[in-house]
C-alpha cells in the first residue's frame, strides 16, 4: 500500500455522522480528537493531509519513517497542517505497513 492509498483509506469516513460520533469519544478537554484522526478525519484534516502527501517527494513517501524532524517540520509548515496530526498519520501508515494483509472480511490472507 502506498502513502496515497493509505490516505484514501482513512478518508472513507471523513465528515460523516459516524465519524463525528466516533471522534467525540476521543475528544480531550479542548474538544479535539487527534487520536480519532485515522478512523475519521475531518474534511479540513483530510485536505491538509492531502496537501502534505502532495508536497512530499517520492523518496519521502516511500520511507516516511526516515524523515528527519526538520523534514517533518518543513512538510507540516508547507501543507499548513498541525505537526502532531502529520506525525499521527505517518505513524499510522507505518503501522499499517506492518499489519498482515487481510481480505475483505478481515481474515488474514495466506500464501496463495
Amino acid at each position: 500500500m502506498t502513502l496515497a492509498e493509505y490516505l484514501q483509506q482513512i478518508g472513507r469516513c471523513r465528515g460523516d455522522a459516524f465519524g463525528r460520533r466516533f471522534r467525540q469519544q476521543f475528544a480531550d478537554n479542548r474538544g479535539t480528537a487527534e487520536l480519532g484522526l485515522l478512523a475519521a478525519p475531518s474534511e479540513e484534516e483530510y485536505a491538509a493531509l492531502s496537501r502534505a502527501v502532495e508536497i512530499m517527494t517520492e523518496q519521502e513517501k516511500a520511507d516516511p519513517g526516515a524523515l528527519t524532524e526538520q523534514q517533518l517540520n518543513d512538510i507540516a509548515a508547507s501543507a499548513d497542517i498541525d505537526r502532531g496530526c502529520l506525525q499521527i498519520f505517518l505513524n499510522g501508515y507505518e503501522l499499517a505497513q506492518k499489519r498482515p494483509e487481510q481480505d475483505v472480511q478481515g481474515h488474514q490472507k495466506t500464501g496463495e
